[in-house]
């Protein structure tokens, strides 16, 4: 048997060669879960990094021409401050998720099972914070894209889209997108959560990580 402690005793082994990480004196967490939860961050971030992409780009080159009149008429993305807020948005979540992606697959290749708290607490923060930017612009973008589908009539904004049908469609495609991202995000926040906070235990011990292998039974 080879028992590894760090900060604390363990007090409880697993059969035969299943690893058991201990977080704090009262709660554990099983290597399967583990892996689980590693696998499905890698999916949430990759995901979420790919579906940022593609929103930014959509929106970023939508644009079309009409005539009125004899005049020349060009919808751009950047007409819409919404828009452009969305865009930027985007390619934020795109280059940090893409960032976390990279941390995950190093992790998992170093076998790593615990993170620290420090290191912990910056992931859930950064988190939090990437997941509450695209939510809010996607909630802006989404009511900008009402207005311009239906108007508003109680302040005379006319109804746009029946005149660049192929902008607002396209457009509304890079909403689309963006708010899937923005439920990736989401559940991203929830598995920093869960990484965080795992690594407190009962008040007793502070909290500290105990890793206990028995191998062959030797």
């Amino acid at each position: 048997m080879r028992q590894q402690q760090a900060g604390g005793v363990g007090d409880g082994v697993s059969p035969g060669n299943v690893p058991v990480c201990y977080y704090g004196p009262g709660g554990r967490v099983p290597s399967s879960l583990e892996r689980r939860a590693r696998a499905a961050e890698v999916l949430l971030r990759c995901a979420a990094c790919g579906l940022a992409v593609l929103a930014a780009a959509l929106l970023g080159a939508d644009r079309q021409t009409r005539v009125f009149f004899s005049i020349q008429k060009v919808a751009r993305y950047t007409d819409m401050q919404s828009l452009v807020l969305l865009v930027i948005a985007n390619g934020m979540a795109a280059c940090y998720s893409l960032i976390q992606c990279a941390r995950c697959l190093v992790s998992i290749v170093r076998g790593g099972v615990l993170l620290s708290r420090p290191l912990a607490w910056a992931i859930f923060s950064c988190d939090q914070v990437m997941a509450y930017i695209v939510i809010s612009a996607v909630a802006a973008a989404m009511e900008a894209a009402l207005i311009g589908k239906y108007g508003q009539p109680e302040f005379q904004w006319m109804k746009t889209c029946h005149l660049y049908k192929r902008f607002c469609a396209q457009a509304g495609g890079g909403v689309a997108c963006a708010i899937a991202a923005s439920v990736n995000m989401v559940g991203v926040a929830l598995i920093s959560a869960f990484n965080l906070f795992r690594l407190y235990g009962n008040s007793n011990g502070g909290g500290k990580a105990t890793t206990t292998t028995m191998a062959g039974g030797k």
